[in-house]
């Protein structure tokens, strides 16, 4: 009996994926662990593996499909690999057959123009469709119809009516080439866009702004960078400073540590901060967990970690799962001002930006200094703007004087 191959479980938070590339295909030996097939999901891409050595004899859900946990993706006939043959594959009926009663031609043009109905279509386009009372009998697809099928009809939808037909006898001059590329957007793009619009709906996001002499810290990373190296095998950065400067923040103000559940607030007693990641599929926000216990030198280390492991998506779902406020720092790709985005079900975000020399006043004279506009955005729902204004002042304090950092433990 065949073996079935499964979606698998990758979390509580993680029921639907999408299929990406066939590792092996129909007819392949493949052996017991050997990885089958790519899944995408909203967080990482994941491998599933062969439970046991045999030929693939089926695929079930071809690349772009959507799936669910516990979809069978494909069928395993089970041995010792080498010892079983590929199963055949069914050969087309020969068009010119002597006596056929069908005409051969007819059957496969029937078979190139599979039918939309509810049958042909996963559950996820099943419900796209619902959400956009879309009749799936008009949504064409390459076979089972799947959510990129249903969202390619309602983008059509949109598109304006052609130009009319030019009147006999007026020319006018041909336009030039206007070339479009039309790319379905990858999972992890489709929640990212997702999460983005529910959270401007279902929270009341504001943005409060302050600005920060960077001039201590740089002074203090000149003076210990060196030794820092030597001893820890890695570059003291800024993102240390302001992942202790927000702690010591938080605990001031634990409003923003915290999350709403109906109607209750939770005020969360540890601190695992996020820090958002850019990686070619899209933002990603790994969490130091416990962050307040870590050292300068282990922030460092696991923010290289985590950039580096963004870059060959090896990040695990475990590395992105929870936190509880989280740290964004557009600076480094040239931003001076931005509003940061809530990363439900958090309340706040701290957002950095490029550090500039700028003229400002230092006792009755002006000097040009470094400076940094930073960015706080929060749930107005549970946090006011006394709260959210003062926060962001302590960041500024404890960032001018970052010895102080000590003090906060």
């Amino acid at each position: 009996m065949p073996t079935k191959i499964l979606v698998p479980e990758a979390g509580e938070s993680v029921i639907e994926a999408t299929v990406g590339e066939w590792l092996k295909k129909e007819g392949d030996r493949v052996k017991a662990g050997e990885a089958l097939v790519e899944l995408e999901t909203d967080k990482v891409n994941l491998e599933v593996a062969a439970e046991t050595s045999g030929v693939l004899a089926k695929i079930e859900r071809q690349t772009g499909e959507d799936v669910q946990v516990g979809d069978v993706l494909g069928l395993i006939e089970e041995g010792e690999g080498d010892d079983i043959e590929p199963r055949p594959k069914k050969e087309k009926p020969s068009k010119a057959g002597a006596g056929a009663k069908e005409k051969p031609v007819e059957k496969e043009k029937a078979a190139e123009q599979p039918k939309a109905t509810d049958g042909k279509a996963t559950p996820v386009a099943k419900r796209v469709a619902a959400e956009h009372a879309v009749d799936l009998a008009q949504v064409s697809g390459s076979g089972r119809i799947t959510r990129g099928d249903v969202e390619d009809y309602l983008q059509q939808q949109k598109q304006p009516p052609p130009p009319a037909p030019k009147t006999p006898g007026l020319s006018t001059p041909a336009a030039p080439e206007r070339p479009e590329t039309r790319q379905k957007m990858s999972r992890r793009r489709r929640t990212i866009a997702q999460r983005l619009l529910e959270a401007q709906h279902t929270t009341a996001m504001l943005t409060t702004f302050n600005e920060i002499d960077m001039s201590a810290v740089m002074n203090l990373r000149q003076r210990r960078q060196d030794d820092f190296v030597k001893r820890h095998n890695v570059k003291l950065g800024f993102m240390s400073f302001f992942t202790k400067a927000a702690i010591g923040a938080l605990k001031a103000f634990p409003e923003l540590n915290a999350e709403i559940d109906g109607d209750d607030i939770v005020t969360k007693h540890y601190f695992d901060i996020g820090i958002a990641v850019g990686a070619a599929e899209g933002l990603v926000v790994p969490v130091l967990r416990n962050a307040d216990r870590m050292t300068f030198a282990q922030i460092e280390t696991a923010i290289k970690d985590f950039g580096q492991r963004a870059q060959n998506n090896s990040l695990s779902l475990e590395d992105l799962r929870g936190g509880t406020f989280t740290i964004t720092n557009g600076g480094v790709f040239g931003s001076l001002l931005s509003t940061p985005i809530l990363n439900p079900p958090q309340v706040g975000i701290l957002g950095l930006h490029k550090i500039e020399k700028r003229p400002v006043v230092v006792g009755d004279e002006i000097a040009i200094r470094p400076m940094m506009y930073v960015a706080l955005s929060y749930d107005h729902r549970i946090v006011d703007g006394r709260e959210a204004v003062q926060f962001l002042v302590r960041i500024k304090e404890l960032m001018e004087d970052p010895e102080a950092m000590l003090l906060e433990g």
